[in-house]
């Protein structure tokens, strides 16, 4: 896997593989399952429906996910997305969704290679 693409993607390589004991192919397999998770539907779907519970447990579990992948900017943004439900701003966590979808969507592109 090129390493390249996935940095400018915004994937701490160093970070990740080192949480990993710097096993390369464990971080490919963990990187390729990433899509599978369903926390990001989940949260899309929340978002639709303006369900301030679901939304705060998906985009809890995507932060979870981005933080051991090392995905420095979805974790960024699913953090003040997760304090801004806590703090019973949810227009304001809601309107984070556009950016989180460009996030996310550039790091599924990127893993898979497109």
């Amino acid at each position: 896997m090129n390493k390249e693409p996935l940095i400018q993607a915004g994937i701490d390589i160093d970070n990740v593989l080192q949480r990993l004991m710097g096993n390369e192919t464990l971080m490919e397999r963990f990187l390729k399952k990433f899509e599978q998770d369903t926390c990001y539907h989940d949260l899309l779907d929340a978002a639709k429906r303006q369900d301030i519970q679901q939304a705060m447990t998906a985009s809890h579990t995507l932060k979870g996910v981005s933080a051991n992948l090392s995905m420095t900017q979805l974790y960024d943004l699913t953090t003040k997305q997760v304090d801004l439900l806590r703090d019973n701003k949810a227009q304001e966590a809601f309107a984070l969704i556009p950016q989180i979808q460009a996030v996310y969507e550039t790091l599924v592109t990127t893993i898979r290679g497109e």
